[in-house]
């Protein structure tokens, strides 16, 4: 425990709990915070001023960072005949219909992500209890219920990050590694910022952006400045 305590008092000598950083200047920091003896994860952390109890303020998606997210991702895929096949090609890690559901039933869930046609969404309602809580049920939105099976599969497996408000209105993600370059960083998140920003609902009133903070797993965060983040489009 006090060498838990002496590590946090460390990285927090490092920040300035009063400033309110540039984006830039954010990077920079949380690069100067690794601590843990594997490779962190950078975090945003969004507050947006949206009441997702309201159906049209419900802020829902996805988007492919450029840079990736540093993390294999497994992929599966609900799907028969020529859309399997597809599937097979684009490199998914597993693909079944009937049985793969069989397989889900039974607790084995070896993915990170699972896609289905719509044709098939019928079948995939049958484990929508086991998936959903992991959040692992397809979505339109996220683009995972789709024809075009073998984008689906490319989107996941090159760095796709999908994003949902809690009731809150906060949003976490994990946008890549404390190991990529700066502008690897900065690509990621500013697209990313940009996803978010498109997703505003018209409903929406006042300042969207309420507070973000850049941070790694193991670290302390820092304040991003909010109108940098709005201009972002």
């Amino acid at each position: 425990m006090a060498k838990m305590v002496k590590r946090l008092k460390n990285l927090l000598e490092k920040i300035d709990s009063n400033k309110i950083y540039s984006l830039k200047e954010a990077i920079e920091t949380v690069k100067e915070l690794k601590s843990a003896k594997f490779d962190e994860t950078v975090e945003i952390a969004l507050k947006l001023n949206v009441d997702p109890r309201h159906a049209d303020q419900m802020i829902r998606g996805s988007v492919v960072l450029p840079a990736g997210t540093g993390k294999k991702v497994r992929v599966a895929v609900i799907a028969k005949d020529a859309k399997a096949d597809e599937a097979k090609n684009a490199g998914a890690d597993i693909v079944g219909s009937d049985d793969l559901v069989e397989e889900i039933q039974k607790g084995n869930m070896n993915f990170d992500v699972l896609i289905a046609t719509p044709n098939l969404m019928g079948l995939v309602g049958k484990v929508g209890r086991i998936l959903g809580p992991k959040g692992l049920m397809p979505n339109p939105k996220t683009g995972t219920v789709t024809m075009d099976v073998a984008q689906a599969v490319n989107n996941a497996k090159s760095g796709q990050v999908n994003f949902r408000v809690d009731k809150q209105g906060n949003i976490h993600a994990g946008l890549g590694k404390v190991s990529f370059s700066k502008e690897q960083l900065w690509d990621n998140i500013s697209t990313f910022i940009k996803a978010i920003n498109k997703h505003k609902p018209a409903a929406a009133k006042g300042r969207y952006i309420k507070n973000a903070t850049l941070s790694l797993t193991m670290s302390p965060s820092v304040k991003l400045e909010i109108q940098e983040l709005l201009d972002m489009k």
